[in-house]
């Protein structure tokens, strides 16, 4: 059950992606990844077609190959990314933080990797957001639930570069997709905020791309959406 008191609100503006926080040494019984899954597949899938499957890993050493793999995908970038001096505070600190977790994703205690029945390569644009949007509400209600018991994670895809090297590693069939991969953890403290967003009015258009609601006559409070 959740622990963290959270309203609804509070939990998803504050569902952060959680990298340097993870306490790697506190073990995460299985029963609470498993109460999180079955909150996950309340989500909506297209044609309620349910088509997920969602592979936990806890072995040391299936951990410790899969860190190698993600390590050797996207490490050198993450380095490079945090060093440049050209980018924002902000998305340097990010990398930052992603080369924290790749360096110890193995002492993690609990890898999920989230997993779409079937195969798209090459699909078209309306397959693939039907494919994805089918099991992407569940990632995201399964990391709110871990938000509210404590427990954090980052969607991560680095793995993705070595996807085939890693199903065979998993015993994962050819016609499955892996679609992300959840390092998964208590986190040291709590106290997560909101980000810094930009404002909703800078991204939100009315009727018309690049119409605010000021241009489609939309008064403030006025009409309901």
């Amino acid at each position: 059950m959740p622990v963290l008191g959270l309203s609804f609100d509070d939990v998803v503006t504050t569902t952060r992606a959680v990298r340097k926080r993870l306490d790697t040494t506190r073990p995460v019984p299985m029963s609470e990844i498993m109460e999180c899954l079955e909150i996950a597949l309340q989500a909506p899938s297209g044609g309620n077609g349910q088509g997920w499957r969602w592979l936990v890993v806890t072995d040391e050493t299936k951990k410790a190959a899969i860190a190698e793999l993600y390590r050797s995908a996207a490490l050198e970038m993450f380095e490079r990314q945090a060093a440049d001096t050209t980018l924002s505070p902000s998305t340097r600190r990010a990398y930052e933080g992603a080369v924290h977790l790749a360096k110890t994703l193995e002492d993690v205690p609990v890898l999920v990797i989230p997993c779409a029945l079937g195969r798209i390569d090459g699909a078209d644009n309306q397959r693939s957001a039907g494919f994805y949007g089918s099991i992407v509400p569940a990632v995201w209600s399964f990391q709110l639930a871990l938000r509210s018991r404590g427990l954090g994670t980052v969607y991560t895809t680095a793995h993705l570069k070595h996807e085939r090297e890693l199903a065979r590693l998993l015993g994962i069939p050819d016609d499955v997709t892996q679609v992300a991969l959840l390092p998964v953890a208590y986190t040291r403290g709590t106290d997560f905020r909101p980000a810094e967003r930009h404002p909703v009015e800078a991204v939100t258009y009315v009727d018309t791309w690049g119409a605010g609601m000021q241009d489609a006559g939309v008064s403030e409070g006025a009409q309901q959406v």
